[in-house]
């Protein structure tokens, strides 16, 4: 398929195959680049307005000026995305993602690389988290804190997330990395959010800590929809090993839930349990897919 997508590279739509960037682009030499990502859901964008509005204010804490307004990105979003939908099947959807690194330096200045692309959501290789639960394992690498670098700001620099996923699958393949912060409480994983509940409350570390998701604040919303408390708190491992329930949000898995951390089950082991059934049954109505259901049937 990759030899048929087309990609969005600094002003032209190309093939994908074709799309290239300059071995000295500050993006590939110093990890210098923001970028955001959404999802469609039966082929239908999902809130693209407030991830553009994420990915402007990450830009701005970068001070990184892509040199193309919000409206033109939005623009350029879906006539790129209109571009690949005849791509995959109607059951399929894609990431959809946009990439602005500083580019190349030159004693004129800089002029930034801008790049968008889809991906088609890997379904099948994450099915068996909704049937049997995801296992979390907290490595040992500790989350940037935002002393050094904003966690808040969505910066393509993955290299501290990269070090607990190569720890956690070392341990567990099948495992999802759920860091903890510098102070001991729980952070955020890959490009996901973190929940437990606790006599009936949805329970979320603080924003300060954390990129504080898409999904994330949907499903807060959603919570206080249903009549739920939601708190925004430190959690540490005493709150995670002693919670009903937890899960995991991110734009690909909507609300997922997890069985267990560091082989301790949570709750009494149901997947999903009450009330994380509850939200995912509300974001699934919120987003006209049954979510679940799209992962499972891969199986």
């Amino acid at each position: 398929m990759n030899q048929d997508r087309i990609a969005y590279v600094n002003g032209e739509f190309v093939l994908e195959k074709d799309a290239v960037i300059s071995i000295r682009d500050r993006g590939f030499l110093q990890g210098y680049s923001v970028f955001d990502t959404t999802r469609t859901f039966g082929h239908k964008i999902f809130k693209l307005s407030e991830h553009l509005d994420r990915f402007y204010q990450s830009l701005k804490y970068a001070r990184l000026s892509p040199q193309i307004t919000k409206d033109q990105m939005a623009e350029i979003t879906m006539e790129l995305l209109n571009k690949n939908l005849e791509l995959i099947d109607s059951d399929d959807d894609y990431w959809v993602t946009q990439r602005v690194s500083r580019g190349v330096s030159t004693s004129e200045g800089e002029v930034p690389t801008v790049i968008l692309e889809t991906v088609p959501l890997p379904f099948k290789s994450r099915a068996n988290y909704y049937k049997n639960g995801m296992p979390v394992v907290v490595p040992s690498v500790r989350r940037t804190p935002p002393e050094v670098l904003s966690p808040r700001a969505k910066i393509q620099n993955y290299a501290n997330l990269v070090q607990a996923e190569f720890e956690v699958t070392s341990i567990n393949p099948e495992a999802w990395p759920i860091l903890l912060d510098m102070n001991g409480n729980m952070s955020e994983g890959p490009g996901s959010n973190f929940f437990i509940i606790k006599n009936g409350k949805v329970i979320t570390p603080k924003e300060q800590y954390v990129l504080a998701g898409i999904s994330r604040s949907t499903t807060l919303e959603l919570a206080a929809e249903l009549g739920l408390e939601t708190l925004e708190a430190d959690i540490d491992l005493y709150d995670v090993y002693t919670a009903d329930e937890a899960f995991v949000t991110s734009t690909s898995f909507c609300i997922c839930p997890v069985l267990s951390v560091n082989g301790a089950i949570i709750g009494e082991g149901e997947i999903p349990a009450p009330i994380t059934k509850r939200l995912l049954s509300a974001y699934s109505g919120l987003v006209g897919i049954d979510i679940e259901q799209q992962y499972l049937s891969r199986l």
